[in-house]
């Protein structure tokens, strides 16, 4: 099972990914070997995930998410806030 997740990063921007782990994947970013665009801009946290299928979709939704505007991508972290919650995160 693959997560499209979306971080708020310290800078306020918001930043796209996938993973199978979206815990480790948080302990990555927040350590400085996550992604290049998030090491200057921790601490960051969870604001939004999704499951995907496999890495195909979940790469295509990483990258449909990428192209909405930033008023957008936090109205879809509003309507699902509570997926964060059930991953317990």
């Amino acid at each position: 099972m693959w997560y499209v997740y979306i971080l708020k990063c310290a800078d306020n921007t918001l930043y796209t990914g996938i993973t199978v782990d979206v815990k480790r994947r948080l302990v990555q970013h927040n350590s400085g070997k996550g992604a290049k665009y998030t090491r200057s801009r921790t601490p960051v946290e969870v604001m939004y995930t999704e499951v995907a299928e496999c890495r195909s979709s979940a790469t295509k939704r990483e990258m449909a998410i990428k192209k909405m505007t930033k008023t957008q991508k936090q109205q879809l972290i509003l309507n699902g806030a509570l997926t964060v919650k059930q991953l317990d995160l």
